[in-house]
């Protein structure tokens, strides 16, 4: 069964830390698009994709261990 990311109109809310990473143009544009589209800000959205992303993840060709 494939896996959806459905992104709601709502603000993210906790703590937080800056991180900066280098992104591929392409997929800055796809986030913003869906950022304009939901009435997210880009933050939001690559939050959200990451959330995601770690509760979905699947690591091949280690035993299956917690990850903090």
């Amino acid at each position: 069964m494939e896996k959806k990311l459905t992104i709601e109109q709502k603000k993210y809310k906790g703590e937080t830390s800056v991180v900066s990473t280098r992104l591929p143009i392409e997929l800055i544009k796809e986030i913003d698009r869906i950022a304009k589209e939901t009435n997210r800000t880009r933050n939001e959205v690559i939050v959200l994709c990451l959330d995601f992303s770690l509760e979905n993840i699947e690591i091949k060709g280690y035993e299956e261990r917690e990850v903090k």
